[in-house]
C-alpha cells in the first residue's frame, strides 16, 4: 500500500475508513464516561479512565475524528465530481490525512495522560493542535486549487458549504486556540471566556455545519432523483450562516459577568439563525417531497433525511435556550449535554454517516457489503441518539427546577441518577452500532462485490 498515492479518490477512500475507525474509539470514551456518571467508583484510581480525562478526549475525537474526517471524505469526494475534474494534488490530499490522524492519535493518548490546556473543545495540546491546522491548510490548498482548474463553470452550492467549512476553521482556529501562546493556549480572565465561546461554538457552526449541509445537498437531490429545488435559496442559506453564527458564542455565558451588548447580540443571532437553518431545510424539503417513498428504501437517504429532522430539533433548542429566561433552568446542567448530542451525532453525525454509506462504493469500486447492516446501524444510532436525547433533556430540566426551588447539587443528585442509567443503556445502542459501521466498512473493502462503472 503507498503511503501516498496519486489514485483518483484515495484521498477520499482513507478520510471515510479513519471516520469509520475513530467513531469506534470516541464512543469508547463516551462509554467510560456514562458508566462513571451512573455508578462513580467504578472506575476509580484509574487515572487515564477518569471522567476528566476521557470525556475530554470523547468529546475532540467525536467532533474532528469522527464527524469532521467522516464528512471530509465525502467532500473530498464531492467538490472534484460537482466540478467535472480531478482533485487537485491528490497526494497532497493524502499527506493532509495521515497528519490529521496524527493529530487525532495525539488526542487519543495525551488527554486521557492529563496533558490538556484545560479550554472547552480546545483542550489539545500545542503540538497536536499544530498538526491539525497543518491538515487542514493542507486541504484549503488542495480544494481552492481544484476549485481553480474546474471543467464546470458552475459552483454548485455543496462546493461553496465545503472549500466555506475548510477556509473558515482554518481561519478561526489559530487564535481560538490563542497559538501565540503555546504554553496556556489562552488569554486571562473574562477575556478568555469569552475568546473561547467564539471559537467553541464556530467549531460546530463553520466546520461540522458547512459540512453536513454539503453532503445533504448533493445526496438528497441524488436520493430523490430531483433537481434541487432553488438554487438561490442554498446561497441565501449560505451568507447568512456565516453572518449570524459567528457572533453567537457567547450565549453560553448569559450567567457570566460579560458585557450586555454583547449577551444581547448574541442572542438576537441566536434568533436570527433560524433563518439559515429553515432556508436549507425548505429548500431540501421541497426538492424531496414528491419522492419520500425513495429515502424508505435507500440507507443513505435515510441517514441523511434523519440528520434534517435533527437539525431542525437542534436549531429550534438552540435559539430558545438562549433566551435568559430559559436558561435558567437549561444551563449548566444535562439538558445542555443532551442538545450537544443531537447537534453532533443527531445532525452533523448522522449525515456523516450518509454520507460514507452513499459515497464509499463510489471510491472503492465495490458494493456496500451489507445494507441490511447499514440499515441495523441506523436504527440502533437512531434509537439510541432519541434515548439520550430524552432522558438528557428530563435529567436536565430535573436539576435546573431543583436548583431554582433552592436545592443544592448534591441533594440534586439522587433525583437523576436514574437518567444516567438510562443514558448508559441509550450509548450501548450506539457503540454497537458504530462497530457494526466498522465491520461493514472493512467487509465492503476486503469483500464487496465489484460495482459496475
Amino acid at each position: 500500500m503507498q503511503l501516498l498515492p496519486n489514485e483518483e479518490h484515495s484521498a477520499a477512500r482513507r478520510y471515510l475508513v479513519s471516520g469509520a475507525v475513530w467513531l469506534c474509539v470516541a464512543v469508547l470514551g463516551g462509554l467510560f464516561s456514562a458508566i462513571q456518571l451512573f455508578s462513580p467508583d467504578t472506575l476509580r484510581n484509574i487515572a487515564v479512565l477518569e471522567f476528566g480525562r476521557v470525556r475530554p478526549a470523547h468529546t475532540n475525537l467525536a467532533l474532528f475524528a469522527f464527524v469532521g474526517m467522516m464528512s471530509l471524505g465525502s467532500a473530498l469526494y464531492i467538490v472534484p465530481v460537482m466540478l467535472r475534474t480531478r482533485l487537485y494534488g491528490e497526494r497532497l490530499a493524502n499527506l493532509s490525512m495521515w497528519v490529521y490522524n496524527l493529530a487525532m492519535l495525539g488526542v487519543a493518548v495525551s488527554l486521557p495522560l492529563g496533558y490538556t490546556q484545560g479550554r472547552e473543545y480546545a483542550e489539545l495540546i500545542y503540538p497536536v493542535k499544530a498538526l491539525l491546522l497543518l491538515a487542514l491548510v493542507l486541504l484549503l490548498y488542495v480544494l481552492l486549487m481544484t476549485v481553480l482548474n474546474r471543467k464546470e463553470n458552475l459552483l454548485y452550492v455543496s462546493v461553496w458549504y465545503v472549500v466555506g467549512a475548510v477556509l473558515w476553521t482554518a481561519a478561526f482556529y489559530p487564535p481560538g486556540n490563542v497559538m501565540w501562546r503555546p504554553a496556556t493556549g489562552a488569554l486571562t480572565g473574562t477575556v478568555d471566556a469569552i475568546w473561547l465561546w467564539f471559537y467553541g461554538h464556530n467549531i460546530f457552526g463553520l466546520f461540522l455545519t458547512p459540512l453536513a449541509i454539503a453532503i445533504a445537498y448533493y445526496i438528497m437531490p441524488r436520493v430523490a432523483n430531483a433537481p434541487l429545488y432553488s438554487h438561490t435559496l442554498s446561497l441565501i442559506g449560505f451568507w447568512t450562516l456565516l453572518a449570524f453564527y459567528t457572533h453567537i458564542g457567547t450565549h453560553h455565558l448569559i450567567q457570566a459577568p460579560v458585557p450586555t451588548w454583547l449577551k444581547t447580540i448574541s442572542i438576537i443571532d441566536s434568533i436570527g439563525m433560524l433563518i439559515p437553518v429553515f432556508t436549507v431545510l425548505v429548500n431540501l424539503w421541497l426538492t424531496t417531497k414528491d419522492s419520500l417513498g425513495n429515502f424508505t428504501r435507500s440507507v443513505p437517504g435515510k441517514f441523511v433525511f434523519a440528520g434534517s429532522i435533527w437539525y431542525l430539533v437542534t436549531c429550534i433548542q438552540g435559539p430558545i435556550q438562549a433566551l435568559p429566561s430559559v436558561q435558567r433552568y437549561t444551563h449548566f446542567n444535562n439538558w445542555v449535554i443532551g442538545h450537544a448530542h443531537i447537534a453532533v451525532l443527531g445532525f452533523s453525525g448522522m449525515i456523516a454517516l450518509g454520507g460514507l454509506w452513499y459515497v464509499l462504493p463510489l471510491v472503492t469500486g465495490r458494493r456496500v457489503y451489507s445494507m441490511h447492516l447499514a440499515n441495523l446501524q441506523f436504527w440502533l444510532v437512531s434509537v439510541g441518539l432519541l434515548g439520550f436525547f430524552v432522558v438528557l433533556t428530563i435529567a436536565g430540566l430535573t436539576q435546573g427546577a431543583a436548583w431554582i426551588s433552592g436545592e443544592t447539587i448534591y441533594r440534586a443528585l439522587p433525583l437523576i441518577a436514574p437518567y444516567m442509567g438510562l443514558r448508559l443503556a441509550s450509548g450501548v445502542l450506539i457503540i454497537i452500532g458504530a462497530y457494526i459501521g466498522l465491520y461493514n466498512v472493512v467487509m465492503t473493502l476486503v469483500r464487496g462485490e465489484p460495482l459496475q462503472a
